[in-house]
Parts: structure tokens; C-alpha cells; sequence
């Protein structure tokens, strides 16, 4: 889930704007938990991890 549509309920305000203190601490958070293994990797290169693991069991497969 993603922070910019979120609602505070301290102060009714988006939480991406962090206008008081909840909202700065679970942006913050949100962002922490963000980071994820395959969130650094970029779609061509989720394809390109893809196409190579499927290689890989094709050729298991062949070799089976």
C-alpha cells in the first residue's frame, strides 16, 4: 500500500504531506517497509529475471 492516498486521522490531512506528527512517523514507516527485494529492480530487468528462469527449466527439463 502506498502513503499518498492515505488519510490522517489526527489531522485529516494526507499523510504524504506529513503536516503533524502521525503522519510524519507512518510515512517514515511506510517508507521504511518500502523497500522490499524486488523493489530496487526495474520492470525490464524483472522481465529480463524472468525469461531466465524460465531458461533455466526449460533446459532442466530437456536434461531430465
Amino acid at each position: 500500500m502506498t502513503y499518498d492516498r492515505l488519510v490522517c486521522a489526527n489531522c485529516a490531512a494526507p499523510v504524504s504531506e506529513g503536516r503533524c506528527p502521525v503522519c510524519r512517523a507512518n510515512r517514515e514507516r511506510l517508507q521504511q517497509q518500502a523497500g522490499g527485494m524486488f523493489a530496487q529492480l526495474s520492470p525490464a530487468m524483472l522481465v529480463a529475471l524472468m525469461i531466465v528462469l524460465i531458461a533455466v527449466g526449460v533446459l532442466l527439463h530437456q536434461a531430465a
